[in-house]
Order: C-alpha cells, then structure tokens, then sequence
C-alpha cells in the first residue's frame, strides 16, 4: 500500500512537471486557469485558524508522549501516569495553541483575536469537559470508581485556570504582535471566479472517503492491540512499533491530502482550504467507525455505563485525530499549493 501511494506521489509530481514544459502560448486551463483565487481567504477564518491551532497543540502532546513513553516513563501497569502526563502536556502546550491560531488568524488579516483565542481554547476542550461531566455524573449515579474523585476535578479546574488559559492568552499575544505575513506566490483577484459544475465524486464527503480511507488502511491492524489494552486486559509496551505506524500515519495522510487538492484545482475548484483540512481529518471518522465495530464484535462490554465511557471518550479521541490529522493535512497541501503557484507565470 504504501508503494503505491509513493507512485502516486511520484506521478503527481510528474504530471506537474510535464504542466511545466508547455508552451507559454497555450490557453491556461486547470488549476493554472484559477492562479488568481487559489489564495483568497477560506470562510469562517477565526474557525479555521482555531482548528489549525488545536490540531498543532495535539499533534505537539502526541510528540511529546511518544517521546516519554520511548524513553520508559510509562509502565504496563501503571496507567495513571499516562492520563496524568496527558493532562499536564496538554496545559503546558496550550500556548502553541493560541500562538498558531493567532498568527495564522492575523496573517489572514483578522481582526477579532479575542474571539479567535476563545474560539480556540474552547474548540476542543469545549466537548471534551461536557463529555466529562455527562460520563462523571453517571459514573456517580452507579456509585462506580471511575468516578473521579472531588479533589482530583479541583486539581484539573486549577491546572486549566492558572495553566492552560494563561499560556494560551500569551502564546495569542505573541502569535498577534508577530510580523508574518501570509506568503502568496501570485496576487488574488478581486472578484472570485465561480466554480464550474462538479461530478458527485468530486464533492466534499466522496473526497473524505477517499483521504480517510488509506491512512486508516495504515494503522488497522495496530488499532486492535490499542483498544484490547486500553479497553481490555492486554498489555501494550511496544512503543517503537506505534511510533513508526504514527508516522506512516502522517507521512500518507499528507500525501494522499496533496493528491486530491491538485485533483481539486484541476476541476477549477479553488476552494481547497476547508476541503484539505476536512480530507486530512477525515481518518477520525473511519477510527469512530471501527469503535462501533469493536464495541460490538470485539469487547465484551455492556450496559449503558460502559457504552457511554467507550463512546463517549472515543468519540473526543477520534475527535483530537480530526484535529490533528486536519492539520497536517492542511499544512501538506498549503505547502504543494505555494510551490506549483510560485513558478508558473501569470500576467
């Protein structure tokens, strides 16, 4: 699989080349034709600066994770001082948070940054704290131990006032006052150019299906002996292994991201902003979607209490791979955009 996503790449690559070497006389068609639109803004510029802005804060805790657990913190048994190191990573990278949305946000001349910063704190930590409160409340109702206790919700209520939304308020301060400038290869004319009309396959959801298909193919076989040790009673040590599978992860969602954005812009569809970060994203629907396979084929779970844990902390999961995935594959398909658009000539 992954041979043939790096012939794709390749003859990706190829195919712009060839583009490259016709003649300057030829009428421009594709995505040459749309040089002057393929950089206006996207809608909803705080919103995507937000997603943008989470997506790199947990993108940096996977990083950092994987680099504790590499170098032996975590123990088979002693699942604490994973959720613990997730709580404590995930508030001291708050600032990277705020930081990237800010500045993206201020590069796509914004204005409202107070917004764009609340926006982005409450973005994911929004639906994972009401997610906590639904599965805490009825953990109590069954007088179960999952329930966490009074002091420990004190403790995080603390972290998140006088860490996270701190360092957030700061990392968005600096990512304002920063002088970046959006870099667009070729001017952005005045009036958008319509888009012509696209076959069915060409839409939003088709194209997610696709993007999210092949880099979910990546991590199937890895996904089971994550589950069977969060969820079941197997031990997971193998660190390296996930580390290497966690790169191929974003190596082909990048990749396969990059291949429909020129797929995109050679229908003439300029509106590639969402649409790549909507692609990249999409693996955490297909993650969501084999938690409904293992829950029903694969755990011996029951009950409303352990259906709703299981969805309902996979569900914020799946959701943080949204972000982080969205991410990265925005970031891919930004940087091939830029490059196939700084060398053409335009008038």
């Amino acid at each position: 699989m992954k041979i043939i996503q790096s012939f794709m790449w390749l003859s990706l690559l190829q195919r712009y080349a060839h583009d490259e070497e016709e003649a300057d006389d030829q009428e421009e068609t594709g995505w040459k034709y749309i040089h002057g639109d393929v950089f206006r803004y996207p809608k909803y510029k705080s919103l995507f600066a937000a997603a943008l802005g989470s997506g790199s804060q947990l993108f940096a805790l996977a990083l950092f994770i994987f680099i504790l657990a590499l170098v032996g913190v975590f123990y088979p048994y002693n699942r604490g001082a994973l959720f613990t190191a997730l709580v404590v990573i995930y508030a001291l990278t708050s600032g990277i948070a705020g930081y990237t949305a800010a500045s993206f946000y201020h590069q796509l001349e914004g204005t409202n940054w107070v917004r764009n910063l609340l926006l982005t704190g409450c973005l994911f930590c929004g639906p994972l704290f009401l997610t906590f409160c639904f599965l805490n409340t009825v953990a109590i109702a069954y007088t179960a131990t999952a329930a966490l206790p009074f002091g420990t919700i004190v403790v995080i209520v603390l972290i998140w006032t006088l860490v996270t939304s701190p360092l957030l308020v700061l990392g968005g301060i600096a990512g304002k006052n920063s002088k970046a400038e959006f870099q667009a290869p070729v001017r952005t004319t005045k009036y958008p150019r319509e888009i012509p009309p696209l076959p069915w396959f060409r839409k939003t959801v088709p194209q997610m299906a696709m993007a999210g298909f092949l880099p979910f193919s990546a991590i199937y076989i890895e996904l089971y002996y994550i589950f069977a040790s969060v969820w079941g009673h197997r031990i997971y040590t193998i660190y390296s292994i996930l580390f290497i599978v966690f790169i191929i992860l974003l190596i082909v969602t990048a990749f396969i991201t990059v291949a429909l954005t020129y797929f995109q812009l050679a229908a003439e569809d300029h509106e590639w902003w969402w649409r790549s970060f909507l692609c990249g994203g999409s693996t955490g629907v297909f993650i969501f979607g084999y938690c409904l396979y293992y829950y029903y084929e694969r755990s011996d779970m029951s009950g409303f209490m352990q259906t709703s844990f299981f969805f309902g902390y996979m569900a914020c999961i799946c959701y943080g791979f949204f972000l982080m995935l969205g991410m990265v594959g925005f970031r891919a398909a930004l940087f091939f955009v830029r490059h196939i658009y700084r060398s053409i000539k335009c008038e």
